[in-house]
């Protein structure tokens, strides 16, 4: 279980290009490390893109953005180049890091359960501890959420 306040778990994914990411990297900056089912889906295509379109602000908060999700490298890549998308997205296959972030949900879709991922958003501080969390977000309108309580947490 992650909590406010304490140590984000560590971990090291490929991301889009085929280098290795890991959380420790990003240490002395603010992560927003978000969690989506799929590239190239409706909800998906539009969280990413908002992220993209508010990247600068999150710069100029010393903020790094990252999304995670069970595709591949390759599929990244392709999602990336299609849709224009320029934050850093990271491959988890095995659904590990997903599962450690307390993402991996039993969904239900017309009547069938199954694994997925649920939409879960981490605001990680420069120390590497957790700020805010989001659980089974709503796309629309997200990226502004967190960018507002990112302004209100760095002041």
């Amino acid at each position: 279980m992650i909590e406010i306040e304490k140590e984000a778990p560590d971990f090291c994914l490929k991301d889009d290009s085929g280098k290795k990411a890991c959380l420790k990297d990003f240490r002395g900056k603010w992560v927003v490390l978000y969690f989506y089912p799929k590239d190239n889906t409706p909800g998906c295509t539009k969280e990413a893109e908002e992220f993209t379109r508010k990247m600068e602000e999150f710069k100029k908060l010393n903020a790094e953005i990252i999304g995670i999700s069970p595709d591949t490298v390759e599929s990244h890549k392709k999602f990336k180049e299609k849709k224009n998308i320029k934050i850093r997205l990271l491959s988890d296959p095995d659904h590990k890091v997903i599962e450690k972030y307390g993402a991996w949900k039993l969904k239900k879709r017309f009547g069938r359960e199954y694994y997925g991922v649920m939409r879960t958003t981490y605001l990680i501080n420069p120390e590497g501890k957790v700020a805010y969390a989001w659980k089974n977000v709503k796309v629309k309108g997200h990226a502004e959420k967190v960018l507002e309580t990112l302004k209100k947490l760095n002041k």
